[in-house]
């Protein structure tokens, strides 16, 4: 009898062991937020306090990147551990396009799913729905339930798309059946005045490309009709994403859980709570960026609450680098002052600069991440569905997440060096190698809007970016046997014959 309870007693030690091993999942998603938009990369003109936080208690990387410098061939990398580049339609989607994972494809929350994790997504989706065209009055599928959330609330797309709903399982939240919702990207439908004609009605005035369809004082992108009882408020889309987000912890605090909070901020239309609008100095972008950072403490706050903090993995970073006139007159460029969203990086969103997927990435777990690391190592979104596999126990899938590497010790702040290579996605492919990176051949985007385009001729240009963070020394002529060999790697990347595992 006593040897049968000294077994039980190990039994009981090993799953101890075992859950200690396998954290709760928070990954808080940023959206255009770019490295130097958290004080702890190090500018001191916006204070990000809880983001800071993260940091101080876990690991920063100075060398981390989402795939690409858009966000839905980004979103749709990080979730399915698979290049967006593979994948047709993966550039920005309309507000009705269809859902571009295939729901037998593995996905990130799918793994976890695998292994008893309950799975979540609250925030913006911008990966489509629906396999056809989509009625927004009934049940909305496919959509994040199909590959691998249990739970979701979402914008369908973004906050300057029509259409401004939430969906909640599938479902538009309080939409009034004899109000039906009619979306269109291509023919004008209804009699409502655009912000083009009447540009009178706006709180926040377009700059380019965004004069349809005015939802709250706000042209959006596409025409909607209907839905006038569903409709957001943009202003308080910060504080029920966060209820929503509470809603699924509460809900999931007896298993282990993986919430995806995919925050809106700060993609345009920038249009913060009053609690933050003027606090910044920056205008509504520095406003934003307060909100975000609230958002990141009401999360951190709540997961203390529920007593489950130091059991959760809580990961900060964002879907693309910084932009400022991105379609609204928010005086982003006229307020910037000394701030530097990209850092020392050059450009941002849409480029193959730097400055387009080098990101903030910050993670908190006093399990196995020592407090106050700092991480040099290279570092990809890509691989955070093979990584966190490997963390929770979950196989890999045959032919699954085929770009995903197992980079958990990375993750953890433990390797110093990362990634052998990383391909970074913008209208085109560049490379990074170690400290080199490759631009080919082309046009990129300089700047953070209004922006340059540069065109790069023949044979591309190669930039050492550890002493060179601003790429501005283009050393291909002195590095011809460099540029060939990972232009080659690029190429055999591109072809599917040299995948990053």
């Amino acid at each position: 009898m006593r040897a049968y309870l000294l077994f039980l007693v190990c039994l009981s030690g090993v799953a101890v062991a075992t859950a200690a091993e396998r954290p709760n999942v928070v990954l808080i998603y940023g959206d255009d937020v770019g490295y130097g938009d958290v004080s702890c990369s190090g500018q001191t003109t916006l204070s990000t306090p809880n983001i800071d936080r993260l940091a101080a208690e876990g690991v920063r990387f100075t060398d981390a990147h989402c795939s690409a410098a858009t966000c839905t061939p980004s979103r749709y990398a990080m979730l399915t551990g698979r290049y967006a580049f593979r994948q047709e339609n993966s550039g920005i989607r309309p507000g009705d396009a269809n859902l571009i994972i295939a729901p037998s494809t593995p996905t990130l929350p799918s793994q976890l799913r695998s292994v008893g994790y309950r799975t979540g997504v609250v925030g913006k989706w911008h990966l489509g729905l629906g396999d056809g065209p989509i009625d927004w009055n009934g049940d909305v599928r496919p959509g994040p339930n199909e590959i691998g959330f249990d739970y979701h609330f979402l914008l369908p797309a973004t906050g300057d798309r029509v259409p401004c709903v939430y969906l909640e399982q599938g479902r538009v939240i309080d939409l009034d059946p004899t109000d039906p919702i009619a979306v269109s990207y291509g023919k004008r439908i209804g009699d409502a005045p655009t912000g083009a004609e009447r540009p009178d009605l706006l709180k926040q005035r377009w700059s380019h490309g965004h004069n349809h369809t005015i939802v709250n004082g706000v042209s959006r992108i596409g025409y909607m009709t209907g839905g006038q009882a569903a409709r957001w408020v943009d202003e308080d889309m910060a504080d029920v994403l966060v209820e929503h987000a509470h809603e699924f912890l509460d809900a999931s605090s007896e298993a282990p859980f993986f919430l995806f909070f995919s925050a809106h901020d700060i993609h345009v239309p920038r249009m913060p709570h009053s609690r933050f609008a003027g606090k910044s100095g920056l205008g509504p972008r520095g406003d934003a960026m307060l909100q975000l950072d609230w958002c990141v403490g009401r999360l951190t706050e709540k997961l203390e609450a529920l007593g489950v903090l130091d059991d959760t993995l809580v990961i900060f970073t964002s879907d693309n680098g910084p932009v400022l006139d991105d379609g609204y007159v928010d005086q982003a460029n006229e307020l910037l002052g000394d701030h530097v969203p990209a850092g020392p990086h050059r450009a941002g969103k849409y480029s193959m600069y730097e400055g387009g997927t080098r990101v903030p990435f910050v993670a908190r777990w006093p399990e196995r991440i020592a407090a106050g690391t700092v991480s040099d190592a290279l570092l990809g979104q890509i691989d955070l569905a093979a990584s966190l596999s490997a963390l929770t126990g979950a196989k890999l899938p045959v032919g699954g997440l085929p770009d995903s590497r197992d980079e958990l010790d990375t993750l953890l702040g433990e390797d110093p060096v990362g990634r052998p290579h990383l391909v970074h996605e913008a209208k085109g492919l560049a490379l990074r190698m170690g400290p080199w990176k490759y631009v080919p051949a082309g046009k990129t985007r300089d700047g953070l809007g209004p922006w340059e385009v540069r065109n790069l001729s023949q044979p591309g240009s190669l930039y050492r970016v550890d002493d060179d963070p601003g790429e501005s020394r283009d050393l291909a002529a002195e590095k011809p046997q460099r540029l060939e060999a990972m232009r080659s790697l690029l190429d055999r990347i591109r072809a599917g014959q040299d995948g990053d595992r």
